[in-house]
């Protein structure tokens, strides 16, 4: 299996592997883009580009943070405010129509509580999902694991 395998699939995973590394440099050059960029559509084109799969009428307000990218899976018409950060070490899904408030967190990536594993670069992660019509005040963070259910 490849690290990037191992990531999706749940099992620890070396975060230095250099094709991981690749990815990530990807996603913050996508996202640095995004950040600067001042045309709303050009925007969400990036967004489009870079994400697994983004809705129609879905919005993203910047700046807006990420590991991948490629994970992050957003339904139709959500939004998501200033300041996110989506640590998609596994699958984010975002459903229809949900709100996610500045400052939110959603964060797939976990790491060991092992000392020696951590030194290793050792990590390991857990999908969050937010159902449809969800709404997620400002500064709320979910961790590896957490699904909320719809509405």
């Amino acid at each position: 299996m490849t690290e990037r395998e191992k990531m999706l699939a749940g099992e620890p995973y070396d975060a230095y592997d250099p094709a991981l590394v690749a990815e990530r440099r990807r996603a913050r050059e996508v996202t640095a883009r995004f950040n600067a960029e001042l045309d709303d559509a050009a925007r969400m084109a990036l967004l489009r580009e870079l994400f697994g799969s983004f809705g129609e009428g879905s919005f993203f307000e910047r700046p807006f943070f990420c590991d991948y990218g490629s994970n992050i899976h957003v339904g139709a018409r959500s939004f998501v405010n200033t300041n996110s950060v989506l640590l998609d070490s596994a699958p984010i899904t975002i459903g229809d129509r949900a709100n996610i408030a500045s400052g939110v967190q959603l964060l797939a990536a976990d790491h060991p509580r092992e000392v020696a594993l951590r030194a290793q670069g050792i990590e390991t992660a857990k999908p969050v999902t937010v159902g449809d019509d969800v709404w997620i005040g400002a500064g709320a963070i979910l961790c590896p694991g957490v699904s909320v259910g719809d509405g």
